[in-house]
């Protein structure tokens, strides 16, 4: 199977063009999250620039630090990569992890959200949470053209045929496997609809974070069953990294929901709230990179003012004391 063509000096590979696919597609559905909850979509296209950095740099050293069987067999250890820096930046020749890209792109959108405090980071993991899905989706078929993430052999009607250079050793003589890709790629979509799904279905009661909270519930409960399937998966100390990551997150996500939603719960008081502001006080912020915190601050001077002008009565009571002193100030001075 050919995984890409030539351009010129430069071999653009398939994946590669998979992967910024998924990454666009994931970008249009938060514009139009962002849009339908009021903010400005363009500061998605500004984000996602910093959360395809962090995500790719999250998913590499995934990689590296959980390295599967076969790269292990190959000799791409840790310890390996750890010694040739250069090996561990070929991001071309494969080796990213998903953990990896949702912890990274998770680092970037804190850090982003900080340097802009007008931008919520929980409800910003809410508007990424069905883009998100969408961009797993559509990334995962780069590994069609790599012809990795399949399964176990099979000879079910949409078995895939994996060319003998790509098979893993022990599994020489079997042509046919479950295409695992495939799986994770249509799971990941039905995510996507579901969480589009209860955000206008159960809007009056979602909480921020909710949505991003039933992501890292769905998700791995998709990657802990596929894995069951998976002849290459990732160990650590004989134990499947992924598998065990993801059913942590799960139970951890599952605890959470149940918390924030408990009987006589309150709101949930996120400490990262900021004051209504504009929407184009947001984009002087991010696009044009005014100073925010000038442009958060006229929500405040509002509660100022009230606060002052409550105080004007207390004023005028002390003034007027001074002038009922006066004739006994005139008798001290004489």
């Amino acid at each position: 199977m050919i995984d890409g063509f030539a351009l010129g000096p430069l071999y653009i590979r398939f994946y590669g063009i998979i992967l910024m696919l998924g990454a666009i597609a994931g970008g249009f559905l938060a514009a139009h999250e962002a849009k339908r909850r009021g903010h400005d979509p363009e500061i998605v296209w500004d984000l996602l620039v910093y959360l395809i950095i962090g995500g790719v740099i999250g998913a590499r050293l995934w990689h590296i630090f959980t390295p599967p069987p076969s790269s292990i067999a190959q000799g791409f250890t840790t310890q390996y990569y750890l010694t040739h820096p250069l090996d561990a930046l070929a991001i071309w020749k494969g080796g990213l992890g998903i953990p990896g890209t949702i912890m990274g792109g998770l680092i970037a959108l804190y850090f982003y959200t900080r340097k802009y405090p007008v931008i919520s980071f929980v409800e910003w993991t809410d508007i990424a949470a069905p883009g998100l899905a969408l961009g797993q989706a559509i990334g995962r078929w780069g590994n069609f053209f790599n012809q990795e993430l399949y399964g176990a052999p099979t000879n079910l009607p949409w078995k895939i045929y994996i060319d003998p250079a790509h098979r893993l050793a022990g599994f020489q003589n079997d042509a046919y496997y479950h295409p695992l890709f495939l799986y994770e790629s249509i799971l990941n979509l039905l995510n996507m609809l579901f969480l589009l799904w209860i955000t206008r279905q159960y809007s009056d009661k979602l909480k921020r974070g909710d949505v991003f909270n039933v992501y890292l519930i769905i998700y791995p409960v998709i990657r802990f069953s596929l894995d069951f399937l998976r002849l290459d998966a990732s160990q650590l100390g004989g134990i499947n990294a992924n598998q065990t990551l993801s059913a942590v997150v799960a139970v951890f996500a599952v605890a959470a929901l149940i918390w924030r939603h408990r009987s006589g719960a309150g709101e949930v008081v996120e400490t990262d709230e900021v004051p209504e502001v504009p929407a184009d006080a947001i984009i002087d912020a991010v696009v044009l990179d005014v100073e925010p915190k000038l442009v958060a601050k006229k929500p405040v001077k509002k509660s100022t003012a009230k606060s002052s002008s409550a105080k004007k009565p207390v004023r005028k009571a002390v003034t007027k004391k001074p002038a009922a002193k006066k004739p006994v100030a005139k008798k001290s001075a004489q």
